[in-house]
């Protein structure tokens, strides 16, 4: 069996935003050699996510505005987590919705995804640096 580990790093300048990272994985695959396994990708920060969704500039919009009617940022102390002087309670909240990783099959050495779907880091508490791991595993 073949395996590869990498770590990607971001730092989102804004408090939020959304990056494709799929050619990224992309390329890890190819440099894996793994010809049928699978991705993990999986954001190693508590208030970031990694999900899978269609590459779309409105959609990407109407996310933000959902999450945040979800879980508003301001104002910040209506959360008990910020009362320990953080003021990032929305940002777990966000990641909880959008999840914490993504598992890809691979197949004839290409992450096997169904039409319009790609790979995305979410970040919901940025400006600071934060990894993804990439685990890719299989023959």
């Amino acid at each position: 069996m073949k395996s590869l580990t990498e770590q990607l790093w971001f730092e989102v300048p804004s408090r939020r935003g959304f990056v494709n990272i799929t050619p990224t994985v992309e390329d890890l695959v190819q440099k894996s050699g793994v010809q049928e396994g699978l991705c993990l990708v999986n954001a190693m920060h508590i208030t970031a996510s990694v999900f899978i969704n269609d590459n779309e500039s409105g959609l990407h919009h109407d996310y933000e505005v959902w999450l945040e009617k979800l879980a508003p940022h301001a104002p910040t102390s209506q959360y008990q987590h910020n009362r320990t002087g953080e003021d990032n309670a929305d940002a777990h909240m966000k990641r909880q919705i959008m999840g914490r990783e993504v598992v890809v099959a691979i197949t004839k050495g290409r992450l096997d995804f169904g039409p319009w779907e790609q790979i995305f880091y979410g970040e919901f508490d940025g400006r600071r640096r934060k990894r993804v791991l990439v685990k890719i595993i299989g023959e």
